[in-house]
């Protein structure tokens, strides 16, 4: 029974921990080659939407594609005002352009652009930019691995299951628990500040991190696919993937600029 619950645990964690090596050093690296992965990212879900809501190829894809590529760019080389920028001028391509049924793709290339430029705007933070963006990781990730363990586990009632049937509410607890953990174990390596604070501000960024994948669980049974993709391995697409990232840093972000701080030396 335990092998059945577990039977995708070895793929999962080998895709992930190959991915996550590539990312840690093009986070490290900073510039335009972490701004480069978020780009690229930004492109394949919005190729994967593109796909899922069976918008047509030609001029919709390239608008998709290259307007979520080149938001993240402009936020790099500029400032994050320019990223949207670039949105706006993708959103306006689609409706001249593309008037019927625009309102799920102009929706979802602006979202997915402008939730990877603004991670991309934590990681130009020249103080903490590396630190902030080890932390939202390290905190979605333990989301993922607190949620998973703790849905498998312990079971019991689900969460929403008209829209993500595997979620329980055992699981959500686990992983911002997990999240809160990992969170003040970085707090204390890193700065050293308020422990307590950034635990409890981690928990509610793996809450947006769930918040996120429900989210995008619901655009799938929506629009009746399972996967976004199948581009890696055990996960599914970028988008099954990269979800809750997007959402917890887009949260992340918003309180960082408006706080003028990065959010996990609270």
């Amino acid at each position: 029974m335990s092998g059945t619950r577990f039977a995708d645990l070895r793929t999962r964690t080998l895709a992930g921990l190959g991915l996550g090596a590539v990312a840690l050093a093009a986070i490290a690296a900073g510039d335009y080659w972490s701004a480069a992965l978020f780009a690229l990212a930004a492109g394949a879900m919005a190729w994967e939407l593109r796909r899922m809501t069976g918008a047509g190829r030609g001029l919709t894809e390239w608008v998709m594609v290259g307007a979520a590529v080149l938001s993240v760019f402009a936020t790099e080389a500029m400032r994050l005002r320019w990223g949207i920028g670039v949105l706006g001028i993708g959103a306006l391509l689609l409706l001249v352009f593309e008037r019927h049924k625009t309102g799920w793709q102009i929706f979802g290339m602006v979202y997915i652009g402008l939730c990877m430029s603004a991670v991309d705007g934590l990681r130009n933070d020249p103080l903490y930019g590396f630190d902030a963006v080890l932390w939202l990781f390290l905190t979605v990730i333990a989301s993922d691995v607190g949620g998973y363990f703790g849905g498998r586990l312990v079971g019991g009632p689900k969460l929403w299951p008209r829209v993500s049937p595997k979620k329980t509410w055992a699981g959500t607890i686990a992983g911002m628990a997990l999240a809160a953990i990992v969170g003040a174990f970085f707090s204390r390596w890193t700065t050293g500040t308020l422990v307590e604070e950034v635990a409890t501000v981690s928990a509610v960024t793996a809450l947006m991190s769930q918040a996120g994948d429900i989210g995008e669980s619901a655009v799938k049974r929506h629009f009746r696919v399972k996967d976004s993709s199948s581009l890696i391995p055990g996960h599914g697409g970028v988008l099954d993937r990269l979800d809750g990232l997007m959402l917890a840093g887009l949260f992340s972000a918003l309180v960082t600029f408006a706080r003028g701080t990065s959010l996990f030396i609270w």
